[in-house]
């Protein structure tokens, strides 16, 4: 009987943990949006930057409920880091957007993780937040691209034509020799 209960337990603390290191994973993934829009909204100009100044707000938004939910499941919520290594500096606009699609494609795998833990209301702040980051991605740079995590869809080879000819049993009557 105590094993029972010490399986439940064990299984219990680790299913807490593996959500605790899932949502960490997502607060570390927005402070580095955050420090990434902060960057980039200084490199456009006009509906670009109006873009960019949202997203950065949408990230620090969602930052502070990650911290929340943090705090009420008994972790301590990681602190941003001065700076992070980003897969390009922006120095123009296109580099700017580029980045920000990046970002959303890094963001949103990452919550594509969160989605698989047993929570329910964490599940489903994932897939908003997930849902999210598409939007803004595809706002910034409309292609549709592989869901994070898989290939991209390589195209089918063309369907085969039937090659077959026309047999003399198979010809019309009116094309028959002598007819």
């Amino acid at each position: 009987m105590s094993t029972v209960s010490t399986v439940s337990a064990t299984t219990t603390v680790s299913a807490r943990d593996a959500l605790l290191a899932a949502l960490l994973k997502a607060l570390a993934a927005e402070h580095a949006a955050v420090y990434a829009y902060s960057l980039g909204a200084a490199r456009v100009e006009g509906r670009q930057r109006s873009l960019l100044t949202a997203a950065h707000a949408a990230h620090r938004n969602r930052r502070d409920q990650l911290r929340t939910l943090i705090n009420g499941r008994g972790g301590t919520p990681v602190e941003a880091e001065p700076s992070y290594t980003l897969p390009l500096r922006p120095g123009t606009s296109a580099e700017a957007v580029r980045l920000a699609t990046l970002v959303e494609e890094g963001v949103t795998a990452v919550y594509l993780e969160l989605v698989a833990v047993d929570d329910g209301p964490v599940r489903r702040l994932a897939a908003l937040a997930m849902q999210e980051s598409v939007t803004r991605s595809y706002g910034l740079r409309p292609e549709i691209t592989a869901l994070p995590g898989l290939r991209p869809a390589t195209p089918s080879p063309a369907p085969a034509t039937p090659t077959t000819q026309a047999t003399p049993a198979d010809a019309p009557a009116s094309a028959a020799p002598g007819g």
